[in-house]
């Protein structure tokens, strides 16, 4: 489906998602996947450069900063919240090949700390992801519903931070696999119901959710939060509007993410029993 397509506000304001969005094409993912894997190696003996890599990797890699800026996200993005767009963060959803790691069913803003709902997700598939791999699963219309109760298991093998989970009732029978090919993305809503299953296939599965939101939102984190901004303009100052990184794991971005990193945690992880990155 290409992001200009008339119906994409519509399909989303029904369903609480669109998908599949054609963004980048696979020979452009396929580039972007290299370059992370390569960052990831060259990281890899810092757990905690590793763990800033992948959950900042726009703060952190030009390639994707020039992801979260295609014409083809912003596209997307002002299609749903209007002209003016920064971005709340980016991070990686890793499904090492035969794995158990899995997301349980949630709603993105539970811990995010933000006052309004004016979030959208758009999740980019820099491998194939199909269901046998783990994909994406949304239950149509959940976006309805403001946040509801979830626990936190901090489970090894879930892939969330806190291994939160929503505590009432999902109707998994109305699912919809949200499969997706290398170069795609979907689009959600910060309560849509979703989760995703093991990857069972020889190759990693890689989604990058890059988040974006408009800028008259508040954070708990407050205004020193830092963001980007993408399309349009900021009128509100209501968080630290930061420029492109410097260069590939500049030492300098590194230091600055992880102090906002932390600023961050302190909200995601209020009231938790536990904490891991």
């Amino acid at each position: 489906m290409n992001v200009s397509t008339p119906t994409l506000a519509a399909d989303y304001a029904r369903d609480g998602y669109v998908f599949p969005l054609d963004i980048v094409s696979a020979e452009e993912a396929a580039e972007i996947r290299a370059d992370l894997e390569k960052a990831e190696d060259e990281v890899r003996a810092d757990k905690q450069h590793l763990r800033l890599l992948r959950g900042y990797p726009a703060r952190l890699l030009p390639s994707f900063d020039r992801l979260v800026r295609h014409p083809n996200m912003i596209a997307a993005a002002t299609a749903i919240l209007g002209p003016d767009v920064i971005l709340w963060g980016s991070g990686l959803f890793i499904k090492e090949a035969n794995t158990p790691s899995f997301v349980s069913w949630h709603q993105d803003l539970t811990y995010w700390g933000l006052d309004q709902a004016d979030e959208i997700t758009l999740w980019v598939a820099l491998s194939p992801a199909p269901s046998e791999s783990g994909c994406m699963r949304f239950v149509p219309g959940s976006h309805r519903a403001d946040i509801v109760p979830h626990a936190d298991s901090f489970a090894d093998d879930n892939l969330l931070t806190r291994g939160q989970e929503i505590a009432v009732e999902v109707d998994e029978a109305s699912a919809v696999d949200a499969a997706l090919q290398t170069g795609q993305a979907s689009l959600h809503h910060g309560h849509l119901f979703h989760a995703s299953g093991p990857n069972r296939t020889n190759d990693r599965r890689i989604g990058a959710a890059i988040r974006y939101i408009v800028p008259s939102m508040k954070a708990s984190s407050g205004p020193e939060t830092e963001v980007a901004l993408i399309a349009g303009e900021d009128r509100y100052n209501n968080f630290r509007i930061v420029p492109p990184p410097k260069s590939r794991l500049d030492p300098a971005d590194m230091a600055a993410v992880a102090v906002d990193a932390e600023r961050r945690d302190s909200v995601l992880y209020a009231g938790a029993k536990a904490a891991r990155g």
